[in-house]
């Protein structure tokens, strides 16, 4: 490994003549477009099948003469490779910019035509224009299809299913990306700088996101360049593949950014394959005989328990459950009767009148008189001695009837006590 990296460093340094220090691009990945339509792990499962500490990188939104030109001095003086994604309407602005990028030998891919940020909402047909007008523009401003890649990275990122399955139909890779420095926004230079090794040291490898147009990136680019190689990493350029140039072999897991490994549990069970059995023979069914059963019946635990709870045979068996138990069924055609309910279940015993006798004075005035009304101051009496033995004394008044609160109630209580004396007179009198 150590050889292979100084023979990648020599080669890099040969082929940039004057810069002996030089960046350099450690190797060239060739791609299917139609194998992996989509890549970059920020919106999307796969990305670029790299090393470790391998990085692509990415302009989008030239040609802008004033900073695009810039840009490509300063990766020429590093001789580094990338690829840029070309707006259509700048394309037929700037032709000689696009141009350049070919001549540099770098990766041209499309745009959209106008940029717009709302291709995840826009009909489908309004897309597809944009994404046509886009190429035609590009290729225009080149003036060679074959110079255009069938690579696309659809504005702010902003993806739609129509859209990605529109471009795949096309046999266009979408492109997305590992990781971006926000240098759309207005942050310094140095702000690109920091979270471009920031988000790479996270990620350790992957596709980067510039804009070639902006001036704070490049400010920044130098630096970032002259640290990728402070810290050991490595520039790979991507092309798509063509006849005369075979897709680069690589394994499945390898376009994962963090594929599974044995020391780390996957998360989906693995697939079983078909098996092919090696003879059909049928194993026959258990039967009841060969349980040993007794004369090959099922047995009731009253049958196979003893009274230590056991099976006859010394083999435990597990208690019957209390709930629910097996009743048994009628027999077909049996006439289901019912019980006859007893005629004491609709008598009301007798005390239930002494205690609505109670509770209704009213009612008692007009019951009538003789062997009842004994009967009824019988139990009046005997009710009264047992609520004075039971009742505090500090809740009865003068004459140790109830002090009820409330003027009505009050009322009510001298009524009782009235009814009180008039059948404790009957009583001393059928005494």
């Amino acid at each position: 490994m150590l050889l292979t990296g100084i023979g990648a460093q020599a080669a890099s340094a040969a082929d940039c003549p004057g810069h002996p220090d030089a960046l350099g691009t450690s190797r060239t990945l060739v791609v299917d477009p139609r194998e992996h339509p989509r890549i970059g792990t920020m919106q999307y499962p796969e990305t670029l099948p790299l090393a470790d500490h391998e990085v692509v990188l990415t302009f989008d939104d030239g040609p802008l003469p004033r900073n695009s030109n810039q840009v490509l001095d300063i990766l020429a003086a590093e001789c580094v490779k990338a690829t840029f994604f070309e707006i259509g309407r700048m394309a037929t602005a700037y032709p000689e910019g696009v141009r350049k990028l070919r001549d540099a030998g770098h990766t041209i891919g499309s745009h959209s035509q106008n940029h717009p940020l709302t291709m995840n909402r826009m009909p489908i047909e309004r897309a597809r224009q944009e994404i046509d007008d886009g190429i035609a523009s590009v290729k225009a401003a080149l003036g060679d299809d074959a110079a255009l890649s069938p690579f696309f990275r659809i504005p702010g990122l902003m993806r739609a299913q129509g859209v990605e399955d529109y471009l795949a139909s096309q046999g266009i890779q979408v492109w997305s990306a590992d990781f971006l420095a926000d240098d759309w926004r207005h942050i310094s230079s140095s702000r690109v700088y920091d979270l471009a090794m920031q988000r790479l040291e996270a990620k350790g490898r992957g596709i980067l996101l510039l804009h070639d147009i902006q001036a704070r990136t490049v400010a920044a680019l130098p630096r970032i360049l002259r640290e990728l190689k402070a810290r050991g990493y490595r520039i790979v350029h991507v092309v798509p593949e063509t006849p005369q140039l075979p897709a680069t072999s690589t394994e499945p897991p390898q376009w994962q950014l963090h594929p599974p490994s044995e020391n780390v549990a996957i998360s989906h069970w693995p697939k079983i394959p078909n098996f092919v059995f090696a003879e059909a023979a049928i194993l026959p069914a258990p039967s009841l005989s060969d349980l040993d059963w007794q004369d090959e019946r099922s047995m009731t635990p009253a049958e196979s328990l003893d009274h230590a709870g056991r099976l006859a045979r010394g083999v435990p068996l597990p208690r019957e459950a209390p709930w629910p138990r097996q009743l048994p069924l009628p027999l077909d055609g049996a006439a289901t009767v019912l019980p006859v309910p007893a005629g004491n279940i609709f008598e009301i015993p007798e005390k239930s009148f002494a205690a609505i006798a109670l509770a209704s004075p009213r009612q008692q005035q007009t019951a009538p008189a003789g062997h009842e009304t004994d009967r009824i101051a019988k139990l009046i009496a005997a009710d009264s001695g047992q609520s004075r033995r039971t009742i505090p004394r500090k809740r009865f008044g003068r004459r140790g009837a109830p002090r009820l609160a409330g003027r009505g109630n009050g009322l009510a209580a001298r009524g009782g006590r009235r009814e009180l004396k008039h059948l404790v007179q009957v009583k001393k009198r059928s005494v």
